[in-house]
């Protein structure tokens, strides 16, 4: 059975902050044909997940997409990954900030990715 979305396991909103804790489930349509031998979560399919949680949780962001800065793809997210997805909307800059984050074993962090995506009305 494929999957569109990730299994949503918890979120947690105040204001325009979100926390929300995602599993990268090994069935999405996201980790077929990246990579034939080794499935990883494409940037574009993390940076679609960031947009929809945002627009999901942020009643007041804009719906257009207006541009990316400072967007880093640090560690692939494998099949299966518990990731916490952090959102924040920063109205005056009208910029959404997000980022991928996991734990290992030993409950070290790391970063799968951050950026910064502009939002915007059309004029």
């Amino acid at each position: 059975m494929n999957r569109k979305s990730p299994t949503l396991l918890s979120s947690h909103i105040v204001d325009h902050h979100a926390v929300i804790t995602l599993c990268a489930d090994h069935q999405l349509d996201d980790f077929k044909g990246h990579f034939s031998t080794f499935s990883l979560l494409p940037g574009v399919s993390q940076i679609d997940w960031a947009v929809h949680f945002a627009t999901l949780y942020f009643s007041d962001m804009p719906t257009e997409f207006k541009g990316m800065d400072v967007v880093k793809f640090q560690q692939p997210i494998l099949p299966n990954t518990i990731i916490t997805l952090t959102l924040d909307w920063v109205i005056d800059k009208q910029k959404l900030h997000f980022s991928f984050s996991s734990l290992t074993p030993e409950n070290e962090k790391i970063i799968h990715s951050s950026g910064k995506i502009t939002m915007g009305i059309t004029a």
